[in-house]
């Protein structure tokens, strides 16, 4: 494809950055290609106002095939000039997901010989992962490095043995995702050159400094290829700005759709139902076969050779017919038959650029010149639309994410399809995503069926990679269970690394299981306790408890939240123990959400006293994240026992060939104990997620571990109460404080900063008294000490209790105490010198014959 006929294709009279421009001051300057490939357009994130557009990337604007994989090819044929053909037959290709994975495998073909990785947000089972690095402007940041070959990245070796390594992305803008990438993979395979390739490049000059300064930091050549170079300049107050006109272009928006719909609904009935017949005609979906040829992966998540490269470009005219066939009128086209011309869009999905990129290259062959073939792809960036000239994204289709995304479900977007006099589109997705959410009346196909006469389905087998072995690993890990099939919480809240153990009978009458516990003839995790049902007069405590406490509580999730973001990087992977810990890392995740627009990750583990943490649900962890990033929360502490549990079962787990790197801090709501650095508070108040069971948190149970249910390679297991849903206040709790946000941001940025500053060193102070009280009151077993409210409350509603201790003028925060205790029997014994607002003593010599059938606590003890 020459210069001229690409040039042809992106020149408009109006150009498609004039909207932005004059309404935020945003400004392109550069050479006079500039505009001709990159428009403007406002993009839904709290990081960055603006979107470049480009107009031969293929993600955004529908494009000719040939005219985009000729951008990325051109740039190939440029890196191997400058390299020179043997060092450019070493170089290995990586290209960054979600937008430049067709672009850089366009450039890596472009060398010819060069094997291509791209990075990718979708973590595989089985796969290795072999690095990852932050996109930090991006709305979704984290990227995976999944190569098969695992020597890939390591280009033969280190110093001057090694390869070249070809970074690929779409721009260029501050150079800080590339930096990233090198300073990561340069410390695991350092090598003497790199050579970074975009189709535009637009960094300022204290940018153009850094990448200059961080070469001779590192000791490489770092060389640059673009097609074009510009700079942007952005005006004070672009950010604030631009998300306030996306504020109003979307209420403007749903106003008018909403007066659409109003006259809709006053037109005849007769003449609305024929309105409602046309505009509810929809083209039919055909699936076509490709054949796509065996051991060809279909694009470069995990790798891709010189030999896959040859045995696609061989299948590519055969699979094209197969397309050409399908659309209306393509047999009568092959057998040389005239018809009229007709625009077709073959559209890729997210990552999955490259496989349609080149069916659409194959197709703009077969059909020949009398047909119009365009090419663009889905993607999970949130953009404004505005149906102006001068505006790059002129329509937004919206349908639901159909491939079961690790971080949850969410919405998915195809611009300028809609509205375009497509005749025929042909959807290509993997195998993965070829889900019924796809096939759904709200689904891609669906929303497509209604914009164009025919529809296509393409399905590209998704690559499953030989997996590597690990020492400790003999099957394939599960994944994570979510709402609604287990839990109430919604899917994207948690995802549980638990096994659903819901229709096994695991619960005993509360003094059977103390008697076994404290008789050595069970663990307590192998048997859970009758969930305790409140009476009214409990339910109406809980209810006022949340109420007064809601903002309290606030303050403490931002607080702790702000802390983790602060210090444990701009996108953690909130891990919460289950199940105490688990409302907590909804609420984390609901804030890191509503205050910095962040989507984090966030699944329940189990750990166990005694027992230690689920070490395969560890491994999963680390086979989807990087373990540096992993977050570990819980609700409250006590007197210290499970953050010291997770800090010998992490330095056990890694001894014995786990995956390194994972950090035992736990982050909690509250520390009353003084036993970790980050928390919301040290305050030991009521915390009503602790009033209850399972009824607070999403309907799970307690973690159970018994070796005849859960096998070496298998989860923890839990039992989901559906049975309960009447008493469900689990949304309650989260809506309630999660509703406070906004009110308390203002302190928790104070509070905050106050925290990052102090030394917040823990003290040990409620693990030294816990020792104290165990002595005192002839115990002698601090497993038997429960001290805060939120210990206490379990030990009421758990276990069975000998005496409750209550620090003289507590107050309010113990009033549900005082009443779960007069319900049992037990005694309230109001003491002095007490670092928590109330300690729970649990029976240290219980039988049922010294306590009776109904397991109150000894009279007179």
């Amino acid at each position: 494809m020459s210069e001229r006929a690409t040039r042809e294709e992106t020149v408009d009279v109006v150009w498609s950055g004039n909207w932005v421009a004059e309404r935020l001051g945003v400004a392109l300057e550069g050479d006079g290609e500039l505009r001709e490939l990159l428009g403007l357009a406002l993009r839904r994130n709290p990081k960055r106002a603006h979107l470049l557009v480009s107009n031969v990337l293929g993600k955004h604007v529908p494009q000719r095939p040939s005219v985009v994989y000729g951008a990325g090819y051109g740039l190939g044929e440029r890196v191997r000039e400058l390299l020179g053909e043997r060092e450019a037959r070493r170089a290995v290709v990586l290209g960054y997901a979600e937008t430049a994975t067709g672009l850089g495998h366009a450039v890596a073909d472009g060398l010819r010989d060069a094997p291509y990785l791209h990075s990718t947000r979708r973590p595989v089972a089985g796969a290795r992962q072999a690095g990852g690095f932050e996109e930090s402007h991006s709305h979704a940041t984290s990227h995976l490095l999944l190569p098969e070959d695992g020597e890939l990245l390591a280009g033969g070796g280190s110093g001057a043995d090694a390869s070249t390594l070809v970074l690929v992305d779409d721009e260029f803008s501050t150079g800080n995702t590339v930096l990233n990438t090198i300073r990561a993979l340069h410390a695991l395979h350092p090598r003497e050159r790199y050579v970074i390739v975009a189709l535009v490049d637009m960094r300022s000059a204290d940018d153009r400094d850094r990448l200059t300064a961080f070469a001779a930091e590192i000791g490489a050549r770092v060389d640059l290829v673009t097609r074009t170079t510009g700079t942007v300049t952005l005006p004070d107050g672009v950010l604030e700005r631009g998300q306030a006109l996306v504020a109003a272009q979307e209420a403007e928006q749903a106003e008018q759709a909403e007066a659409v719909r109003q006259a809709e609904r006053a037109k005849p009935t007769g003449q609305a139902e024929r309105a409602r017949e046309v505009d509810g005609h929809a083209a039919p979906v055909t699936r076509v076969d490709l054949d796509w040829p065996a051991g060809v992966p279909d694009g470069g998540r995990h790798g891709f050779t010189p030999a896959h490269r040859a045995a696609l470009e061989a299948a590519l005219p055969a699979m094209a017919d197969r397309i050409a066939a399908a659309l209306d009128g393509g047999a009568h086209r092959s057998q040389g038959r005239a018809r009229s011309p007709r625009r077709v869009l073959v559209l890729g999905f997210e990552e999955l650029m490259y496989a349609p990129l080149r069916l659409g290259t194959a197709l703009e062959a077969a059909l020949g010149p009398d047909a119009e073939v365009r090419y663009s792809t889905t993607t999970r960036s949130p953009v404004l639309a505005v149906d102006d000239p001068g505006y790059a994204i002129r329509t937004r289709l919206v349908f639901p994410a159909h491939d079961d995304p690790a971080d949850g479900p969410g919405d998915r977007y195809a611009y300028n399809v809609a509205g375009a006099g497509f005749d025929a589109v042909v959807a290509v997705v993997d195998s993965t995503a070829d889900t019924p959410e796809l096939h759904a009346p709200e689904g891609l196909l669906a929303r497509l069926a209604a914009h164009t006469g025919q529809v296509l389905l393409a399905v590209v087998p998704s690559y499953t990679p030989t997996p590597v072995p690990h020492a400790q690993e003999s099957a394939v890990l599960p994944e994570p269970l979510r709402g609604p099939d287990f839990s109430s919480y919604a899917p994207e809240d948690v995802g549980w690394l638990l096994q659903d153990l819901s229709d096994t009978e695991l619960e005993a009458p509360t003094e059977e299981r103390e008697e076994a516990i404290q008789s050595g003839g069970a663990h307590y995790a192998e048997s859970l306790p009758v969930e305790y049902q409140p009476s009214a007069e409990y339910q109406a405590l809980f209810t006022a408890a949340l109420e007064t406490s809601a903002a309290r509580i606030a303050r403490a999730v931002g607080t702790v939240t702000e802390t983790v973001l602060a210090e444990r990087g701009p996108r953690p992977v909130l891990v919460s123990l289950a199940r105490a810990g688990t409302p907590v890392g909804v609420l984390m995740r609901r804030w890191a959400r509503h205050r910095h627009g962040l989507d984090l990750p966030h699944y329940a583990i189990s750990i166990v006293r005694g027992r230690g943490i689920d070490a395969t649900a560890l491994r999963w962890l680390a086979a989807h994240h990087d373990p540096a990033d992993v977050v570990f929360v819980d609700g409250w502490t006590g007197k210290g026992a499970i953050t010291r549990e997770l800090a010998a079962a992490i330095e056990e787990f890694e001894a014995a060939g786990g995956p390194a790197g994972f950090d035992p801090e736990i982050s909690v709501l509250a520390d009353p104990g003084g036993c970790v650095r980050t928390y919301g508070t040290r305050e030991d108040f009521l915390i009503p997620s602790a009033c209850l069971n399972s009824t607070v948190s999403g309907l799970i149970s307690r973690t159970v571990l018994r070796a005849d249910l859960v096998g070496p390679d298998d989860f923890h297991g839990g039992k989901f109460y559906r049975e309960l849903a009447d008493s469900d206040v689990s949304g309650l709790f989260l809506d309630t404080v999660a509703a406070r946000f906004d009110e308390v941001a203002g302190q928790v940025e104070d509070e905050a900063k106050e925290l990052l500053a102090a030394d917040r060193a823990p003290t040990w102070e409620g693990w030294a008294a816990v020792e104290r009280i165990s002595e005192e009151y002839g115990i002698h077993d601090v497993n038997l000490v429960k001290p805060g409210v939120g210990e206490t409350t379990r030990v009421l509603l758990r276990r069975v209790p000998w005496k409750i201790l209550a620090k003289r003028g507590a107050g309010a925060d113990l009033t549900h105490i005082r009443l779960l205790a007069e319900q049992r029997g037990v005694p309230v014994e109001e003491v002095d010198d007490l670092p928590y607002s109330c300690v729970g003593l649990i029976h240290p010599r219980f039988t049922r014959g010294a306590t009776g059938a109904d397991g109150k606590a000894v009279q007179g003890a």
